[in-house]
């Protein structure tokens, strides 16, 4: 979604007028609206219960939505940590920042992040946990960059189960509130480490009282039995440590005399970390939760929305509310759309009927293909579809197999699914998850959101098809992205931040990284008897 040069002029109450200027507007530090993004690592939409998944507890999202709006269709532009997150930052898609499109790269110096121009005009910003993450990021000169803010880190919990971080984010959101300039607006990042792997298995059933039947539905591209239950159920305890943390720190602007005047944002960076989801692009990879609450700039709370809305439009959204125009704020120009309108509207489900579709793709993420080369892909969501054109379908999805499929993470749901091929049992779930991918997928949401049935060759839908491979392209031309004009390869050439991502694949093959080095992943998921 685009809006060049956002202008939006706002018509509601004075309330509202005095805090979102239009561009170039000054609004004066005590009107202008903080703002707490909370990002959650890895959780696949609809994983929160005010999307109705009744084995998940989140009171904290479901206040945010129930006081805010709730997002039926959020997307991230890229389903891994560091290009989503660099999408939320930058407003802009993935192909339209350089290195930053890959997983563990240099950011590039040219591209702020709307938290540094807040913090450049006068908010107070810090984050506690994952910011930008992982990769490096530096100005021209070499000096660390505070993406998301000032790091506040230093208080700690014992967590309540293994792979849970002992680090205590309300308790640190707090410090860095009582640390601010009285008065001073504020940025502030949650950004938990949950529910990212690892998980101590078993820990959702022992420790957070959960029952494997109470899931309703296991995803039909994995087997349904009490492995993969138990992984789900412990991914479960982990979204609702996030939520924990989230309900407290609602609690702490409560109190604070601070809750209406900040705008509170409630997302994940990508989807959940489990096979054909996180790092892919299907649905339960890119579609995320997300619920936005604001008490003195939202017209009719309580709102389920079923707009398209995008990652990309959070940065211009905070900028509009904040007084910031896109020209002076030194960003590079925003391809997003801002959320304004949607908050002073009243309308339920549809707000604005131009949000009629987004954007995602991925290039390279995790280790494991030769030369490190990435699986690109683009795609558009639109009239309940989705769309996919992969560029490189001779390449694995999901990593190559001799090297341990590492772009899915390791989990028992994995190695599980990659035994039961080796046994004999069933390849059908590895191919679902594992196996190479047609150059071109589409699939109905309406009825099919695990993308099982791929239409792109079903003649009856070639006209659809061609509409929205004309669209992604057309777009994708007016944003400049390198695959829409040949030289996709730049994202390949691209380096890794980090030493030992680099050229993995050669090194792995001569045995200078071994298979523990390799990450979470168990030993029998290196394969040999399929390339």
């Amino acid at each position: 979604m685009k809006n060049r040069h956002i202008k939006t002029m706002l018509l509601l109450s004075p309330v509202i007028l005095a805090r979102c200027g239009g561009e170039g507007t000054e609004v004066p530090d005590g009107s202008r609206p903080n703002i707490l993004i909370a990002i959650a690592d890895d959780i696949s939409y609809p994983h929160m219960g005010a999307y109705g998944t009744a084995w998940i507890k989140t009171p904290g999202f479901d206040r945010v939505a129930g006081e805010g709006i709730l997002f039926m269709n959020a997307y991230t532009p890229n389903a891994k940590s560091s290009p989503s997150r660099a999408c939320l930052l930058t407003g802009r898609n993935s192909w339209q920042l350089d290195a930053a499109a890959n997983h563990v790269p240099v950011f590039p110096p040219e591209f702020l992040s709307f938290v540094e121009v807040l913090g450049e005009k006068g908010y107070y910003t810090g984050y506690t946990a994952k910011g930008w993450a992982p990769g490096l990021a530096a100005d021209s000169t070499g000096k660390p960059r505070q993406l998301t803010g000032r790091p506040f880190n230093s208080r700690k919990l014992d967590p309540p189960a293994g792979g849970i971080s002992g680090n205590d984010y309300a308790s640190n959101f707090e410090e860095f509130l009582d640390s601010r300039t009285k008065g001073q607006p504020f940025c502030f990042w949650y950004g938990a480490t949950e529910p990212h792997r690892r998980y101590e298995y078993g820990s959702g059933v022992s420790k957070g009282g959960k029952k494997t039947a109470d899931i309703d539905r296991v995803f039909s591209f994995w087997p349904d039995n009490e492995i993969v239950r138990n992984d789900l159920l412990d991914y479960a305890f982990e979204i609702e440590h996030f939520d924990k943390h989230l309900v407290r720190m609602l609690d702490i602007l409560e109190k604070e005399g601070e809750l209406d005047n900040t705008i509170i944002i409630v997302t994940a960076d990508n989807g959940m970390p489990f096979p054909r989801a996180k790092g892919q692009a299907f649905e339960y990879s890119n579609h995320v939760p997300l619920a936005i609450m604001w008490g003195q700039g939202i017209r009719k709370r309580g709102r389920i929305l079923y707009d398209y809305v995008s990652f990309i439009d959070i940065a211009p959204t905070v900028l509009e509310a904040a007084g910031i125009g896109e020209s002076e704020s030194g960003m590079k120009e925003i391809s997003g759309k801002s959320l304004i309108g949607i908050f002073r509207s009243s309308k339920n489900k549809i707000a604005d009927k131009s949000r009629d579709y987004v954007l995602i793709g991925r290039e390279r993420n995790d280790v494991g293909r030769p030369g490190d080369a990435g699986f690109p892909v683009r795609g558009v969501i639109s009239e309940g579809f989705l769309y996919l054109r992969n560029y490189k379908s001779e390449r694995w999805p999901a990593g190559n197999p001799e090297t341990g499929y590492l772009d899915v993470d390791g989990s028992p749901t994995k190695t599980l699914i990659l035994n039961m091929r080796r046994s004999g049992e069933s390849g059908e779930y590895w191919k679902y998850n594992f196996g190479k991918r047609s150059s071109e997928e589409l699939y109905y949401l309406g009825n099919d959101r695990d993308c099982m049935n791929n239409l792109a060759n079903d003649a009856g839908y070639n006209n659809l098809k061609r509409r929205l491979n004309e669209r992604l392209y057309n777009e994708l031309l007016v944003e400049g992205d390198p695959r829409a004009f040949g030289k996709g390869d730049v994202f390949d050439a691209y380096p890794y931040a980090e030493d030992k991502h680099r050229d993995f694949y050669t090194k792995f093959r001569k045995g200078e990284i071994k298979r523990a080095d390799a990450g979470w992943v168990d030993s029998t998921d290196f394969e040999t008897d399929i390339f």
